[in-house]
């Protein structure tokens, strides 16, 4: 079976190809317009979207080695995400299988994160046979999900406010340093010391004098932009400087720490073994090396999609319109579009 997918959900164009389960494309087009405004401007990134969207699918089906008569399934993001940028690979997926005669899927674009450890790069791949934890983090969402063996899930925590990767673009901001500020930081890390200065850590152990904590998987990253922006204003430009490292250090353990305990607690409290990391904040090597340092030391196995597959990609949305179809589902006439994340604590889903 060969599979198309589209992910158009926010400033990525992307199409891929899935054949018989592996992936045989995924094509992805970052849109730098945005950088000017250090931050995506909807209009912008579904303009963005239209002028690319053809091409980008043209190359996903030319790099896969096959036609598009040779298609079986079109799949796509119904949201979350910016509601024009979705409607533009929505509507352009929706055309295609509808002129060559083909079923159509719609993906919800944090499922697809969360199943993001099932996408089958080739050889040696390896993905969860039992239950896992899900740590979805990007920079519109954070979310802890239980995810069963039968691929249901429970959403157990979620941020109050802001999101990691919000928190990672807005303190570099205020760091002076260029949008997206995430990869940015991430680098700069690599050479800071992240004890240089304690910032707070809302919601867990090392902020709360009782432990009320236990047991409480939410997220608040808001406290810590506010910190960030209080420390910063007392401190020369000529400090600033001096410390960058140290200082983006700092604050990249600020919001390391607190998703790695987080995701830690949530697997021992449910007695999970297996741990899975996805969405974009899953890239940066700070999260990753700490999240495989604490599995390593508490017996759990963690699974850690390629970089190229943690930021939003087609070949997510294609995996998981592949593990939909195995389970029976059949190609949807009428579906809901999601502008914004509904998930709540507590909800039980179907992928």
């Amino acid at each position: 079976m060969n599979i198309l997918g589209i992910e158009s959900s926010c400033d990525e164009t992307s199409a891929a190809v899935l054949c018989d389960g592996q992936v045989c494309s995924n094509v992805i087009s970052s849109q730098r317009c945005h950088a000017a405004f250090g931050g995506v401007v909807p209009e912008l990134a579904s303009r963005e979207h239209e002028r690319l969207i053809v091409s980008i699918t043209d190359d996903a089906v030319t790099e896969a080695n096959i036609t598009k008569n040779e298609l079986d399934v079109i799949a796509a993001t119904a949201g979350p995400g910016l509601i024009g940028a979705v409607m533009v690979g929505l509507c352009f997926a929706q055309g295609m299988a509808y002129a060559l005669g083909l079923p159509f899927i719609p993906v919800n674009h944090i499922e697809a994160h969360i199943f993001s450890p099932f996408i089958n790069e080739g050889a040696g791949h390896h993905s969860p046979d039992n239950s896992f934890i899900s740590l979805t983090v990007s920079g519109g969402h954070t979310l802890l999900s239980v995810v069963a063996q039968d691929l249901s899930y429970e959403v157990i925590g979620r941020t109050l406010d802001d999101a990691a990767g919000e928190a990672f673009d807005k303190t570099g901001k205020m760091l002076g340093l260029p949008y997206p500020a995430g990869p940015v930081i991430d680098k700069l890390a690599e050479q800071g010391d992240p004890a240089f200065h304690k910032f707070p850590r809302a919601l867990t152990s090392q902020s709360q004098t009782s432990k009320s904590y236990l047991n409480n998987f939410d997220f608040s990253f808001s406290g810590l932009k506010t910190s960030v922006l209080t420390w910063l204003q007392k401190q020369t430009p000529e400090f600033r400087e001096l410390h960058l490292p140290d200082i983006a250090a700092s604050i990249q353990w600020a919001i390391v720490s607190v998703l790695v305990e987080k995701t830690i607690s949530a697997a021992q409290s449910r007695g999970i073994k297996s741990v899975a990391i996805a969405g974009g904040v899953s890239a940066n090597s700070g999260l990753r090396k700490a999240m495989q340092d604490a599995c390593n030391k508490n017996g759990i196995t963690l699974y850690l999609p390629g970089k190229i597959y943690s930021t939003d990609n087609a070949a997510m949305i294609a995996t998981l319109a592949a593990v939909k179809l195995s389970r029976g589902m059949k190609a949807e006439r009428c579906y809901n579009v999601a502008p914004y994340a509904s998930f709540a604590a507590g909800a039980h889903r179907k992928a």
